[in-house]
């Protein structure tokens, strides 16, 4: 097409209405912070410190690193909406893709975001975006301007940088009273769920000690999803598969066997187990999606101990269309049949742990597993029956014989403890197979006999056949048989 011959014009967006739509692009506090976090890990930080102060609607969020930190220039170009393009080839390390994560992330929770940097040798800069003026004069332009108690903040650094945040609008009422202590609470928790949402989106980092992140003053511990230092996690195999990604899967342990409480505790996540299922995906190292099964398939109760470790170089960002947010991440059709296959190998895994964890253990001792309960599948049905073989029935056949009604009495209370209700439940969600109907497949003579000595007794209690019979049609399960009660002579 040549454009030498066509007219043109200008179509510059309208700054505050274009501004005001970053800020509903859909950051919440947790990964708007975790965003300014990329770009110092960017930096090649080694540490970051993160900090609120209270000043009710003049409250102030800080992140600060010990980068390489820009120079006047830089921090303009970085102030930019759409500094980079994403279609550009980046490094293996670059945690980011559009040139828009300092800006969205800070306006969707602050009307003005300032930006003090220094470069090593360099005397530091600053400039800012502030809202309220790009509402009033309707430019794209930056105020070289940053809060007084901020000046001096990074001259005892070699370099670095730091974020200001400040007009919190989106976390507190601008009008909000220093005093106001129930509004000071609810700023402290929201923040307190920041620091949980870090500890788990940089628990690599953390963990390979690349970088310390402090919370207030405080150092933040990994949260690892995976429990690898539990010695009963069942970690499986690594698998590659389109474009490089790889897939391990892990299989928490069962409550029993975490190594205390407290593990197990910790170990549920912010969200707790049945929300914390699911795949993991990072991409740097860097956690972009937690617990999310990406479409393939429901969570359930009894997967709640799966939890699969996924990741992807920055080169399949467009493939598995990352969002700006760096929150969702939607796998490619090529990728899913992969994805399906091998989470499925990891959920039958977790299955066996939820519903059954003494029978793992026996296998892995060696030694062969006595349910009392075995499940049987005919024709896509399933049921259970009781195991025969099992050490307890053949004792309690002998203890029959000298004291009847114990060893009944004992088998009964045995059965009700023991019924497969996790099994039960699994089979009924996954509804892949029916269940039997009871007595479909039982020889119909057991059924008459029983029913039989049932009419004989209540007829020696005085009971007229009529009144028999209408009493044995109020008794489960021989309501279901009603025709052959009729028989009964």
């Amino acid at each position: 097409m040549n454009y030498n011959n066509l007219a043109k014009a200008e179509a510059i967006p309208e700054a505050s209405s274009m501004i005001e739509t970053f800020r509903a692009i859909g950051y919440n506090l947790e990964t708007a912070i975790a965003d300014i976090i990329d770009n110092s890990i960017s930096a090649q930080a080694k540490n970051i410190y993160i900090n609120r102060i209270w000043q009710g609607g003049k409250s102030v969020i800080t992140i600060k690193d010990d980068g390489e930190g820009m120079n006047s220039e830089e921090i303009i170009q970085a102030m930019r909406p759409g500094a980079q393009n994403p279609l550009t080839d980046r490094l293996e390390t670059d945690l980011g893709r559009f040139g828009l994560g300092l800006k969205t992330a800070s306006f969707s929770q602050c009307r003005k975001l300032t930006v003090l940097s220094k470069r090593k040798k360099e005397t530091p800069a600053f400039w800012s975006w502030d809202l309220d003026y790009v509402a009033q004069s309707h430019k794209w332009e930056l105020l070289q301007w940053i809060p007084e108690e901020f000046t001096h903040e990074l001259d005892s650094q070699l370099s670095g940088t730091l974020v200001v945040w400040s007009d919190l609008d989106r976390i507190l009422p601008l009008q909000t009273a220093e005093t106001d202590d129930n509004a000071k609470r609810k700023f402290s928790d929201a923040l307190d769920k920041v620091k949980n949402h870090i500890a788990m989106v940089f628990h690599r980092f953390i963990e390979e000690k690349s970088i310390k992140i402090f919370w207030c003053g405080h150092e933040i511990e990994a949260w690892n999803p995976f429990c690898i230092n539990e010695s009963k996690t069942q970690e499986q195999s690594t698998d590659t598969i389109n474009g490089g990604v790889k897939m391990k899967g892990y299989v928490l342990p069962h409550k029993n066997n975490f190594s205390t409480e407290q593990a197990y505790k910790k170990a549920e996540g912010i969200k707790g187990y049945p929300a914390m299922q699911g795949f993991y995906v990072y991409r740097g190292k860097r956690l972009l999606l937690a617990g999310d099964w990406l479409g393939l398939f429901r969570p359930e109760e009894h997967y709640k101990l799966v939890r699969i470790q996924i990741d992807l170089p920055n080169s399949l960002d467009s493939d598995w269309q990352i969002d700006i947010k760096k929150s969702k991440a939607y796998p490619p059709a090529v990728c899913r049949e992969q994805l399906e296959s091998y989470a499925k190998s990891v959920r039958s895994k977790g299955t066996e742990v939820y519903r059954h964890i003494g029978k793992i253990l026996k296998q892995r001792a060696g030694q062969t597993f006595q349910p009392l309960w075995l499940e049987k599948k005919k024709d896509s049905k399933w049921s259970f029956v009781i195991n025969r073989e099992h050490l307890m029935i053949q004792d309690l056949k002998n203890l029959a014989k000298e004291k009847p009604e114990q060893a009944i009495e004992t088998l009964l209370k045995f059965l009700e403890e023991a019924i497969p209700t996790k099994t039960i439940y699994i089979n009924e969600a996954q509804g892949e197979e029916t269940q039997k109907t009871p007595f479909s497949d039982m020889d119909t003579n057991i059924l008459k006999s029983t029913l039989a000595i049932m009419f004989e007794n209540q007829i020696k209690q005085g009971k007229t056949p009529e009144q028999a019979k209408a009493y044995l049609k109020t008794i489960e399960p021989f309501n279901n048989f009603e025709d052959l009660i009729e028989d009964l002579q």
